[in-house]
């Protein structure tokens, strides 16, 4: 169960990170190349429509309109263009509208008149060749909406910034929890280390124990055994005692007799003579 935990939160990880490197690549890209007509991606220019002026046929207010560049010589009644207009309600802007018809302006330089087919009125100017940006090719449907939410505060904070402070939560999380993971391992090979000493403490201790009782018998046995010779020698020395006490007072008395009768067979023979 807690693997299968791992795995779905590191998921949920890897579409956020995803997800938020995406919302940046799209508001580089959208700030950098759409709604500019000197930048394109593979040949296409990115322009979203602001207005519903062409609603009624082609594309809506918040569609991605992609343009691609063309020669204007080439272009003919009914094609859709994006142009830089010269109306005074929105000069300068870029505007998407279809060619209702090919003309010159008041200088004499080719051009075209065009409309939005929602209202179905011309446009103030005549649009000339130098002026066309290039000549509409498809839609985006409501892509330009979500660019253009992009570009908003609230759009940074939701798309970009709440994932990538979450992103930066998550493996803030993940470094506290390897630290911590580190410090345990550490900490249990410290202990394990420990409880090796300790156990070869103990073993040293226990033999040391041992070597000090088996000298204790040693010393034991040395001391009775001379004890025992002691006592042995002892009885040895002990025991002739009563014989030689006979037989040195026995001599003396025998000597005694001896000189005794020698003195009276002298005492005899004085007299004999």
């Amino acid at each position: 169960m807690k693997k299968a935990l791992n795995i779905i939160k590191n998921i949920l990880v890897w579409l956020v990170m995803i997800f938020a490197v995406l919302m940046m690549i799209f508001t580089v890209v959208s700030v950098n190349t759409f709604d500019r007509a000197d930048r394109n991606i593979f040949g296409y220019k990115a322009f979203i429509v602001l207005s519903d002026s062409m609603k009624a046929t082609d594309f809506d207010a918040g569609d991605l309109v992609l343009v691609k560049e063309v020669d204007p010589a080439t272009l003919k009644e009914g094609d859709i263009i994006a142009y830089t207009s010269q109306n005074s309600s929105n000069f300068g802007e870029t505007v998407t509208h279809k060619i209702r018809t090919l003309t010159t302006d008041d200088s004499g330089a080719p051009g075209f008149i065009t409309y939005g087919t929602t209202t179905d009125t011309d446009d103030e100017t005549v649009v000339t060749y130098e002026y066309v940006i290039g000549k509409y090719q498809t839609k985006l449907a409501g892509v330009g909406r979500f660019f253009q939410f992009l570009k908003t505060t609230p759009g940074y904070i939701c798309c970009i910034f709440i994932p990538f402070a979450l992103l930066i939560l998550v493996q803030g999380i993940n470094c506290i929890r390897l630290f911590k993971k580190y410090k345990q391992e550490q900490y249990s090979e410290i202990k394990a280390e420990r409880d090796k000493l300790e156990e070869e403490r103990a073993e040293s201790q226990k033999m040391m124990n041992e070597l000090l009782e088996l000298k204790k018998q040693l010393q034991n046995g040395t001391d009775d055994a001379a004890a025992a010779g002691n006592s042995t020698a002892e009885q040895t020395v002990a025991s002739p005692a009563p014989e030689n006490t006979e037989t040195t007072v026995s001599e003396p008395a025998v000597s005694e007799s001896a000189n005794v009768a020698e003195g009276t067979d002298g005492s005899d023979t004085s007299d004999v003579e």
